[in-house]
């Protein structure tokens, strides 16, 4: 599970440093890939083919399945954590998340976020205030077996 706050920065080449607390969780390889809030989500590779597998489930014939499914894997690239610890960012995905020099590794359960640093600060704040209401409204995912 990630946890966590890390305020790293990006350098010319897109390359960033994966804090070292998610490194061991990770291993080598892992998904970087679009997210849903203009930030950038990492899977290990377990946690991708969990994820991806529930993805490709989705039926077809329906139109926002196709919609979302085909945004979903267009956003993602396996990459690896290089020698030093540190991840290069397809640029593609730097653009989408607005990636400037100060980043922040955000740990969301079974992912990782990547946001810009002031994109991280309005998205905290705004739900800070709101975090009373939105835990009224959270369901619970019930046990799969």
């Amino acid at each position: 599970m990630f946890t966590g706050e890390y305020y790293y920065n990006i350098d010319e080449k897109g390359r960033m440093f994966v804090p070292t607390e998610f490194r061991s969780i990770l291993g080598d390889k892992i998904i970087v890939n679009r997210g849903i809030e203009k930030c950038l989500y990492i899977y290990s590779i377990k946690e991708w083919e969990k994820i991806s597998s529930e993805v490709s489930n989705l039926a077809v014939t329906h139109k926002n399945n196709r919609q979302f499914s085909r945004m979903f894997f267009s956003g993602a690239f396996i990459k690896e954590i290089d020698a030093k610890g540190r991840v290069n960012i397809e640029n593609i995905l730097i653009e989408y998340a607005c990636l400037e020099k100060e980043c922040v590794f955000v740990g969301a359960g079974a992912r990782i976020e990547i946001w810009n640093k002031e994109s991280w600060l309005n998205e905290f704040q705004n739900n800070q205030e709101l975090l009373e209401e939105i835990s009224e409204t959270i369901e619970l995912r019930k046990n799969e077996e």
